[in-house]
């Protein structure tokens, strides 16, 4: 058995001052959990001379080199950030024969399979808990505790600044404008928010739930995305008034036209265990066959929280290495890809709609839903405006995603429609309340 085992880790910074933290705050029950003493030995840094009271008595290196060609270190830790050149310093990690612990959601979702093939040709671990859900475990839960299971469908809130955004304009009627700078004030979103607010961050954790859930590499590429930035109050009060909430989701069901994964705003029943879960958290909804459902629930962010997975990862890691058993849960992709087209996809619908208020206006409308093979499950119409115009909402039963979109483009060439507002996909699957 090692007397100690040493740890390299990448970047410092809020991560990484966290993992600091949790290690020493934590590491009698560390080691007595490991079997053997983990010890931080060099930290990257970008300048080796600033004050870091936090990492008194580590090692600090600007060069990279002194980590991955240091033979008595087996683990190293990415806390770096961003694609590159965090991606070839872990894949110069594992071909020095370490194993690799990382939050990096980007490079897991873009180039896991590079990441886990190395792993394999070099008989390393490569773990990543904290590259979805922060402080939430959901990665190895899906690899292991429910390994049992056919997963058929999961659900994640996993952006908490755009359920931060959605949360605010739903308690206090604010716009998506005075709601996102109010964002980035409280430090929630960045200066650009795009990331965030188009979904993007959203659908990297969707392409690592779906790959795990369903055995199957999804690249980000396979990812249906769309953001928050045309939700308007008017469409969270029509949401309220019909029994639904508002939230970005990260989906990924089994059909049988093949895995459907996507992002996207649903309309959320409020009985649903997503429908409350509001402001920064985030939550992850699991179906499979023989559980049936459950929800894991927590911060999705922060040092601690973030920190909280990755030394998980860490301690795992090392007592892979204190029994000589690696690899136990690195890929777990042994399916082959077959995705569902978007036009196949099936949802419910709601479709917000400004029209010139006159007779034979709504017979209009339900016949370029009929002709497109959409029915309607109700139609609201409200009072009219100033000027002679009238919004009318409506919402269908299940239809293939093509039939929407066939419905809207007559819709959209209707002399009497004057703008389609928004459209928005219904979430109608029932829950098991047991």
């Amino acid at each position: 058995m090692k007397e100690a085992i040493k740890i390299g880790l990448l970047g410092s910074g809020t991560v990484g001052s966290g993992v600091v933290r949790v290690l020493r705050e934590n590491m009698e029950e560390i080691t007595a959990r490991v079997g053997t003493r983990l010890v931080l030995a060099k930290v990257l840094v970008r300048d080796a001379k600033k004050p870091r009271p936090y990492l008194d008595g580590i090692e600090l290196t600007t060069r990279v080199e002194d980590i991955l060609e240091d033979e008595e270190i087996s683990v190293v830790v990415e806390v770096m950030g961003g694609i590159h050149p965090a991606k070839e310093y872990m894949l110069r990690a594992m071909e020095a024969g370490k194993s690799v612990v990382t939050a990096n959601k980007d490079v897991v979702a873009e180039f896991g399979h590079e990441l886990f093939d190395m792993a394999e040709a070099h008989g390393v671990d490569f773990r990543f808990e904290a590259s979805v859900g922060g402080g939430i475990p959901i990665i190895l839960p899906l690899k292991q505790c429910l390994t049992a299971n056919r997963i058929s469908e999961v659900l994640g809130i996993v952006n908490g600044t755009t359920n931060y955004m959605l949360t605010k304009m739903s308690d206090e009627g604010m716009s998506y404008d005075a709601v996102l700078k109010e964002a980035q004030e409280k430090g929630y979103a960045e200066a650009n928010p795009s990331a965030d607010v188009d979904g993007l961050d959203a659908a990297r954790k969707a392409a690592i739930l779906a790959s795990i859930a369903f055995n199957m590499r999804i690249n980000l590429a396979d990812v249906s995305v769309e953001g928050i930035t045309k939700i308007t109050p008017e469409d969270i009060a029509y949401a309220k008034n019909l029994g639904y909430v508002v939230k970005l989701l990260a989906i990924g069901k089994e059909t049988e036209d093949g895995a459907n994964v996507r992002v996207h705003p649903v309309f959320l029943p409020k009985e649903h265990p997503l429908a409350s879960v509001n402001g920064v958290y985030n939550a992850i909804f699991v179906r499979g066959n023989a559980i049936g459902e459950a929800m894991f629930y927590g911060p999705g962010a922060g040092s601690l929280p973030t920190a909280s997975a990755v030394v998980a990862d860490i301690i795992d890691v090392s007592r892979d290495i204190v029994h000589h058993a690696f690899g136990r849960v690195n890929c777990t992709c042994y399916r082959e890809k077959h995705l569902c087209p978007l036009e196949k996809t099936r949802s419910s619908y709601y479709v917000r709609l400004l029209v010139e208020d006159k007779p034979g206006v709504l017979g209009a409308i339900a016949t370029a839903f009929g002709n497109a093979d959409v029915s309607l499950q109700s139609v609201i119409q409200t009072q009219r405006d100033a000027e002679e115009h009238a919004e009318i909402v409506a919402i269908t039963h299940t239809v293939p995603h093509a039939n929407i979109l066939a419905a809207l483009g007559v819709l959209k060439a209707l002399p009497v429609v004057s703008e389609v507002r928004n459209l928005i996909r219904v979430e109608t699957d029932q829950i098991d309340r047991g």
